[in-house]
């Protein structure tokens, strides 16, 4: 026979797209159509519902950016359409490439139910089965979000910004009418496409693919294309035997679990994103309705908080879908944070108010923490997970990697502290499949575990701008069911996924560590606001909760819960991965130094109300010392007098040289301002290699994702900062001003008394483009790894390149502090608001480390980190993991003095200072109970005799949740506390009333 092939596949290509696709609708009829265009921000449904309509009609421009306009779209059934399947068909101007990035919809009925969203690839509004001779109106709320990642790549635009005056309409309505929906074409239509993309994945040499394209064959054969309505069925029949044929025993497995991954804030606002919900979960309730198998997994509780505040009608349709099984609440967490610089406290907080939302809401307790599409996770997310009394982990980001393969799609997921979850990748590598035929066959031929599992997890559909599954897709999974050269597909919950991968799976292989992300590292650099916003609240809470508790217990104060509440909750918003790491546009992050700016008065309000109470009457400086280890005669988390302390003056010398010496350290800073020598008087030895606080300027032009990427070729040019406009001093402080491009910068160098930590503050007014700034300190000690301060502990990273792995980690985050040793010696680093890092061996003996400072990619934002920076970090030579941890915590806590008369006992004291109290606040069942959270921070066992200052009937261990894990025992003076490496503890004290 000869080989018609290629033939028959371009004759099918053309009639679908031609002929099948566009003949799921006829006897079509135009609507009838007004138009409000609203003057601002969006408005309630109740205010569009009564607001003056003016006709309009197709053809219409409407929509300057970020503009909404609600049209009225009225729909006439005529008589010889009875009992006929009705459709509206609306186009708003789509690009049929992008849903979820531009023009959207949401109907609604005229008493302001909504009733589904609107997209490129979902414009139906279904009427069923209509009488003839009626009437049908619908009101759609149309936003016209730009297009900010166009089809031309990473281009920087305007139109990121939050606008202050309309614009130019961005979109056109195209289409308004109402049509008949042939039922068999449309199931023609996908029953063809599942046979087609299934074909052209199966070897040439299949005689199934063959099978598949005769089937097809005779399928155009039977059709005729002036009269598709009526012999579509019998076109239909000539594929039910190819569609009949079973899968192969040994097929893989796929539980197909609808999704949409919904950006909290990306390329479009916090309050696009509430709609952007609203539209998704108004699609997948209206689906659910006619596919009782059909499960939709929602990742995010604060996104289900919106739509309780925002959209109560359709989230009582949301709890009935709860209820029923076929919405599922997953994640865990308020939002899909970022998991490599939220603190400690912090990343258990996601966790507590995320679970404990799906709790009080559904009462479900959700085992799955959900993250498809975080840059990164953190290796102290296994402990915290499981402390949530969580049992599972996904992800899919790391299949983005950018060198190296990672091994596994199931397997045990070990943290820093030995603890273990269930974790899997979905081999699909996406996290918006459409079950399409391309992607069950790369989901089969990709999984690493073939031969020890059977199955793997797919969730479907469309996400980051939402939308979720469509029929279409589901239509899919039911002919991929059970299909003969196709994996079979399921539609599954995760829990029903992950129960059953446990069974199957035998002997999953081990990952120890971090999972980090070979691609996105300059999320931890961009938008530095941000970040230090972020870092600031997560502090301010701490001290909020701390004294609040304190006053509470010592004097009867109340106990803000609802504010600190609420306050957590937006710090915790603002830590989803497209806001902390900087990726997004600039209306989010100007919108969110707005927010840290409210956040940090209304805590600092907070805690000066409860500092004054347990002070008393003003008589004499109180001194409150928030950190965890006692500083300047101030016992940890409490509050006296503190000890006068005089840094030293700086000395000049006659060879231009400035030096400062506080008896521990001597620092000296030459004409360049570059510290030439910091001098470890009790060590007798150098601690520097080279001129240290160099700032360093790079060019930054990675390939792609701009202000997300960092690419390592960044390095093949370095511009060192060494010119300067002036050095000046004053009483203990040395002054450095440079000029650099069109940027300028002053530096404050300090040593304080009594303190091994040289202090460097930068004010600095970047306006670069395209750049990095590193400040280098090229350190005398030969370190083979570095010690990176993650929540709840540290992780160790080779500061080599052996392997591809170790290279992959040019830059690498830490939080508070990064600590480099030589066995017997070591130096850290440590920061007020950095988190991006270095670390290379330039000459083998050696060992530099340097903090990004700042960065300034085009896109998303053009005009990202120009303005003002005040940064602080410091050097702390000599310093062992023990300093590193205790000089992080000091400057990122700094003291705070008001006048009062008396002393304030800490409620919590412990004897070891490698054991660290990361939270004192009151119990959130609003019990009175005392709640405190503490955690080994060296890596090493630790034992500490825990001392409470208040009477207590019982102390209880708990989870995050504050959940009972154990019988309540009775407090004595001292409790005995045995802590595994980096082990977390939750304590419950219930209080004498």
């Amino acid at each position: 026979m000869h080989d018609d092939r290629r033939i028959v596949e371009q004759r099918l290509d053309r009639v679908l797209a031609e002929r099948l696709r566009p003949a799921q609708h006829h006897h079509t009829r135009a609507c009838d159509i007004a138009v409000w265009h609203v003057p601002g921000e969006p408005v309630s449904v109740d205010q569009a519902l009564r607001a003056d309509y003016a006709p309009t009609e197709i053809g219409q421009p409407w929509g300057p950016a970020w503009g909404t306009s609600w049209f009225r779209i009225t729909a006439e059934i005529p008589e010889q359409w009875n009992d006929r399947t009705v459709e509206v068909l609306i186009d708003l101007g789509f690009d049929d490439d992008r849903p979820g990035f531009q023009c959207e919809g949401l109907a609604h009925t005229p008493d302001g139910t909504p009733i589904k969203g609107l997209h490129p690839r979902n414009t139906h509004l279904p009427l069923g089965r209509t009488s003839a001779g009626t009437t049908r109106t619908f009101y759609v709320e149309a936003a016209a979000n730009p297009i900010i990642l166009g089809p031309h790549g990473f281009q920087p635009t305007e139109l990121g910004e939050r606008p202050t005056h309309p614009g130019p309409p961005l979109y056109v309505l195209r289409r308004a009418e109402a049509a008949v929906l042939d039922e068999h074409v449309w199931n023609l239509v996908q029953d063809t496409e599942v046979l087609d993309q299934l074909m052209r994945e199966l070897p040439t040499d299949s005689p199934r693919r063959h099978d598949i394209l005769r089937a097809l064959e005779r399928m155009l054969d039977r059709l005729d294309l002036h009269d598709i309505h009526t012999t579509a069925p019998a076109a239909r029949a000539e594929l039910t035997d190819v569609l009949s044929r079973p899968a192969h025993a040994s097929a893989h497995t796929l539980s197909a679990v609808g999704h949409a991954h919904i950006d909290s804030a990306w390329l479009w606002p916090q309050r696009e994103t509430i709609r952007k919900v609203a539209r998704t979960l108004a699609n997948v309730t209206t689906l659910m309705a006619g596919h009782p198998d059909f499960h939709f997994a929602m990742s995010q509780a604060q996104q289900l908080a919106w739509i309780k505040q925002h959209q109560p009608a359709l989230y009582d349709r949301v709890r009935a879908c709860v209820h029923t099984g076929q919405l599922v609440p997953v994640g865990g967490m308020w939002v899909e944070s970022d998991t490599n610089m939220p603190g400690g406290e912090a990343m258990a907080r996601q966790l507590i108010h995320g679970k404990r939302f799906y709790l009080d809401e559904f009462g479900i307790d959700t085992q799955e923490v959900w993250l498809p599409d975080s840059f990164g996770y953190s290796a102290a997310l296994p402990q915290l997970i499981a402390a949530s009394g969580s049992r599972w982990f996904l992800t899919q980001k790391i299949s983005w990697n950018q060198t190296n393969r990672f091994p596994h799609h199931t397997f045990w997921w070990e943290g820093i502290d030995g603890t273990r979850v269930l974790t899997h990748f979905p081999p699909a590598d996406t996290y918006n499949a459409e079950i399409t035929g391309a992607e069950l066959a790369h989901a089969q031929r990709n999984f690493a575990e073939h031969g020890r599992a059977t199955r793997s997890l797919l969730p479907f559909g469309h996400g980051d701008g939402g939308g979720g599954p469509t029929r279409e897709m589901l239509a899919r999974a039911a002919r991929t069911a059970d299909l003969e050269g196709s994996p079979r597909v399921h539609l599954d919950t995760p829990a029903e996924f992950f129960t059953a991968a446990e069974t199957d799976h035998t002997g999953p292989a081990f990952w120890t560590g971090e999972l980090y992300l070979e691609l996105h590292r300059g999320t931890y650099t961009s938008q530095a606001k941000t970040k230090q916003g972020n870092r600031r609240s997560e502090h301010l809470l701490r001290e909020a909760e701390l004294w609040c508790a304190t006053a509470t217990i010592a004097t009867g104060a109340d106990y803000p819960h609802d504010a600190l509440d609420r306050l957590w909750k937006q710090v915790l918003l603002h830590q989803f991965h497209d806001i902390l790491p900087g990726s997004s546009i600039a209306w989010v992050h100007r919108e969110a130094q707005e927010t840290y700016q409210r956040i940090a008065t209304e805590l600092d309000a907070i805690t000066t109300r409860a500092q004054r109470a347990l002070a008393g009457a003003p008589a004499h400086p109180i001194t409150f010392n928030a950190a965890p280890h006692t500083r300047n005669g101030i016992p940890a988390l409490g509050a006296a007098p503190a000890e006068p302390t005089t840094p030293p003056s700086p000395a000049h010398h006659p060879d231009g040289t400035i030096t400062l010496d506080n008896g521990l350290l001597r620092a000296t800073i030459d004409h360049r301002g570059l510290l030439t020598s910091v001098y470890d008087h009790a060590a007798e030895r150098e601690a520097l290699a080279a001129p240290g606080n160099l700032l360093q300027l790079h060019p930054d032009h990675p390939n792609a994702w701009d202000a997300w990427d960092l690419d390592d070729f960044y390095r093949h040019h370095t511009h060192d900062l060494t010119d300067i406009d002036q050095i000046t001093t004053d009483a203990h402080t040395v002054h450095i001003q440079r000029s650099f491009g069109r940027s300028t910068l002053t530096q404050h160098i300090t040593l304080p008394a009594h303190a091994r930590r040289i202090d460097i503050t930068t004010d600095i007014d970047w306006h670069e483009t395209e750049k990095i700034l590193k400040a280098s300190f090229p350190l005398d000690i030969h370190a083979d790894h570095s010690a990176a301060e993650t929540q709840f502990g540290h992780v160790k990273r080779p500061t080599h390149t052996n392997t591809s792995w170790d290279a992959a980690k040019f830059e690498i985050c830490a939080h508070r502090y990064l600590h480099l040793a030589e066995p017997g010696y070591g130096h850290a680093l440590i920061n007020d608001s950095t988190y991006g890092h270095d670390v290379t061996r330039p000459n083998g003996t050696t060992t530099t480390a340097r903090l990004s400072l700042l960065r300034a990619p085009r896109f998303p934002d053009p005009r990202t980190d120009h303005g003002h920076h005040q940064l602080r970090y410091a050097l702390c030579p000599g310093a062992d993991i023990g300093d590193a941890i205790r000089e992080g915590y000091h400057l990122n806590l700094p003291e705070r003095t008001t006048h009062g008369s008396r002393t304030v006992a800490p409620l919590i004291t412990v004897d070891n200072d490698a054991v660290i109290v990361e939270a004192v606040k009151l119990a959130d069942d609003r019990s009175g109970d005392l709640v405190v959270r503490l955690y080994e921070s060296r890596g090493g066992r630790a034992h500490t005799r825990l001392t409470i200052s208040f009477p207590a009937t019982a102390v209880t261990r708990t989870d995050l949740l504050e959940r009972p894990l154990a019988d309540p025992e009775a407090p004595t003076d001292a409790l005995d506390i045995r802590l595994r490496p980096f082990e977390i503890r939750t304590l419950r004290f219930t209080r004498t009333t």
